[in-house]
């Protein structure tokens, strides 16, 4: 009975952490990075379980949310002929 107990608890603690979580996923543009210098700079700007935003952006870090849709426009724009010209 105690396992079941300590079981429930233990998931119920992994499911308020995964909401709780971080979902951000963090990259530099136009330079090239390791893994090592990520995890390094990360690890430098977390504090308290919580990762201190502006700290990542003075290491050249831009924040990324991940799945994050493209906004595409609904219809094209395709020029037409100008409007006031007469062809006379």
């Amino acid at each position: 009975m105690h396992s079941l107990v300590a079981l429930l608890a233990v998931v119920v603690a992994l499911l308020f952490g995964a909401c709780a979580s971080d979902e951000k996923e963090w990259m530099k543009l136009g330079t090239k990075y390791t893994v090592a210098e990520f995890r390094r700079d990360y690890a430098a700007c977390t504090k308290g379980g919580k990762v201190d935003e502006s700290c990542m952006q003075s290491k050249g870090w831009v924040a990324v949310s991940p799945g994050a849709a493209v906004a595409k426009p609904s219809e094209p724009v395709v020029p037409g002929p100008p409007t006031g010209i007469s062809n006379r």
